[in-house]
């Protein structure tokens, strides 16, 4: 799933050296990815009205149904963090 995801996250943004993701299963068959990406691609991963980063996540619940396990994305704001 996180390849899934750097895949398509790698076509929309500027800076892909800068993306990171984390991924965590949980034993309910439950995965959790958190997004990081540089600050100046933070819009365009969110989208206006929040389009992209909604259309990332039904990406990522299409092939989670394919693969029997529900999926959580968590876009992360590196400012934040420190």
């Amino acid at each position: 799933m996180k390849e899934f995801l750097e895949f398509l996250v790698k076509g929309i943004v500027k800076k892909e050296g800068d993306i990171v993701i984390e991924e965590e299963r949980n034993p309910d068959n439950i995965i959790n990815l958190k997004l990081k990406v540089d600050k100046e691609d933070m819009g365009i991963v969110i989208g206006k009205e929040g389009k992209t980063i909604k259309s990332l996540r039904n990406l990522l619940k299409a092939k989670a149904i394919r693969e029997n396990v529900r999926v959580n994305l968590e876009l992360i704001d590196l400012r934040t963090e420190d």
